[in-house]
C-alpha cells in the first residue's frame, strides 16, 4: 500500500534556515517542540504510558532528523500512535511519507484538507508579491503540488476529538487553507497553532533565521483567504489561550500572547493582510 505514496514532482529540500533548527523545547510536561530549519513540530506525551502523538511533519529530507528527536525524547525505536497534521504544505508534510514508511502510523487531516493529502489537488501556487521579504520573494520555489497518502490518511473525528489527545479539541481555522485546523485544551489553556498565526515575521529572512518574536497572521505567501484568516484569529483569541505553539516562531505564553493575540485579532487588516497580492481581496486592497 505505502508504495503508491508520493510526493509531487516539485518535492526538493529547500535551502532555508533559522538559529532555533535543530532545537528543543519542552514548553509543557507533555508537549515538547522541536525545530526543523524554518519551521516546528510538536511531540505530545500520552499520559500515563510511553505513548506520543506528532503534530506535523517537517520540512522536505527531514525524516531522520525528526526520528532522532523523537527517540531522544521517547526513547530507541520510539514510535508514535498516530500523526495529526494542522494542514498540508510542504513544510508541514515534508517528511510525512518516510515517517509513515518507518512507523507505520495512521494520519488525520480535516476533511477539507484531504484533497491535498491524496493527490487530487495542488494548492496555489505563492505569492511572491505578497510582501517584499526575502521569504517572500523565493516563496515560487516553495512546493506547492499535492501529496499522495491515500491508505494512510485518515478524516479527523467528526466529534472535535483528537485521536490519542486526551483533552484536545480541534479547531477549524482556515484561511491560511481549506482544511487548516488548530488544537486546544480547555483545561490549561494550551493552543497548538499550526499556522492560523505565526510567531515571527514569516516573509523575512533575516527574522526566520533570528527567531525574531513578534505576532503575525499566516504567511502572506500561502494565505489564499484573508477574510477566513482573520475570523479563524478572531476565534482564536476568543479561547483566551494562555500558551500558543505556532507553525512558525518560538512559543508565546501569559500576558505576551493575550495582548499579542487581541492587537492581532483587533488589527488583523493593518497587521497581517498584504497590501497588494493575487490573493488579497478587492476590498482589502
Amino acid at each position: 500500500m505505502d508504495k503508491d505514496m508520493s510526493y509531487g514532482d516539485d518535492y526538493k529540500f529547500i535551502p532555508a534556515t533559522s538559529k532555533q533548527s535543530g532545537i528543543s523545547i519542552e514548553v509543557l510536561p507533555d508537549l515538547y517542540v522541536h525545530t526543523v530549519q524554518i519551521v516546528n513540530i510538536v511531540f505530545y506525551s500520552c499520559p500515563n504510558s510511553d505513548d506520543f502523538v506528532l503534530i506535523d511533519a517537517g520540512m522536505p529530507y527531514s525524516s531522520e532528523a525528526i526520528i532522532t528527536a523523537a527517540e531522544k525524547r521517547f526513547g530507541e525505536n520510539a514510535r508514535p500512535k498516530a500523526i495529526i497534521l494542522t494542514h498540508g504544505h510542504f513544510d508541514h508534510v515534508g517528511a510525512v511519507i518516510e515517517l509513515v514508511r518507518h512507523w507505520k502510523v495512521p494520519v488525520y487531516a480535516h476533511s477539507l484538507e484531504l484533497p491535498y493529502l491524496t493527490g487530487e489537488i495542488d494548492y496555489p501556487e505563492a505569492d511572491p508579491s505578497s510582501d517584499s521579504g526575502l521569504v517572500a520573494k523565493m516563496s515560487p520555489i516553495f512546493p506547492n503540488e499535492a501529496v499522495n497518502l491515500t491508505g494512510y490518511i485518515e478524516e479527523l473525528p467528526l466529534d472535535g476529538t483528537v485521536p490519542y489527545m486526551e483533552g484536545f479539541q480541534w479547531i477549524h481555522t482556515p484561511g491560511h487553507s481549506p482544511g487548516h485546523v488548530s488544537l486546544f485544551r480547555e483545561s490549561d489553556g494550551a493552543l497548538i497553532v499550526g499556522d492560523a498565526f505565526v510567531t515571527v515575521k514569516q516573509e523575512s529572512l533575516y527574522k526566520v533565521f533570528t527567531q525574531e518574536k513578534e505576532i503575525n497572521g499566516p504567511p502572506k505567501y500561502f494565505t489564499t483567504d484573508w477574510a477566513s484568516a482573520s475570523e479563524s484569529v478572531k476565534k482564536l483569541e476568543a479561547l483566551k489561550p494562555s500558551l500558543a505553539i505556532t507553525g512558525h516562531g518560538l512559543p508565546m505564553s501569559g500576558e505576551e500572547l493575550t495582548q499579542n493575540l487581541k492587537r492581532l485579532a483587533d488589527d488583523f487588516k493593518e497587521i497581517a493582510i498584504p497590501n497588494k497580492g493575487k490573493y488579497v481581496n478587492k476590498e482589502n486592497e
